[in-house]
């Protein structure tokens, strides 16, 4: 998967998420509750996790993401970018200010040992 590199390296802070529903409109922040923060070297590991995720074909399920992640700089204003993640159809769709339009829409492959760690990653969030 691909991350915007300036997004990349300008992350100071992961906000993890746990969805609750769609976004009211594009580009609006998924809906959920904040389960994590990430900050230091737990966002650059997720990040780089993130970043080495094999790519899949698309598969349909309607996008039903489960789980997304809010990158902040320094600042903590709004974020450079938001990553939705649905393991069913294996797509994320990604917004924010930091993103090109290139890269809204991409597709992972979550049953391979990345895609699984990330999942496990969330779920440990929670507990």
């Amino acid at each position: 998967m691909q991350i915007p590199a300036d997004a990349m390296a300008a992350t100071s802070l992961i906000e993890v998420v746990r969805i609750s529903a769609l976004p009211v409109g594009q580009g609006t922040p998924y809906p959920g509750t904040a389960v994590a923060h990430w900050a230091g070297d737990e966002a650059v590991d997720a990040l780089t996790l993130i970043g080495s995720l094999p790519g899949s074909a698309q598969h349909r399920c309607g996008f039903s993401p489960g789980w997304s992640i809010r990158a902040y700089d320094d600042s903590l204003g709004l974020p450079l970018f938001e990553a939705a993640f649905c393991f069913r159809c294996h797509e994320v769709r990604m917004h924010g200010t930091a993103v090109p339009p290139s890269l809204t829409t991409q597709f992972f492959d979550a049953d391979t040992p990345p895609g699984q760690a990330l999942l496990a990653l969330f779920r440990a969030a929670t507990a």
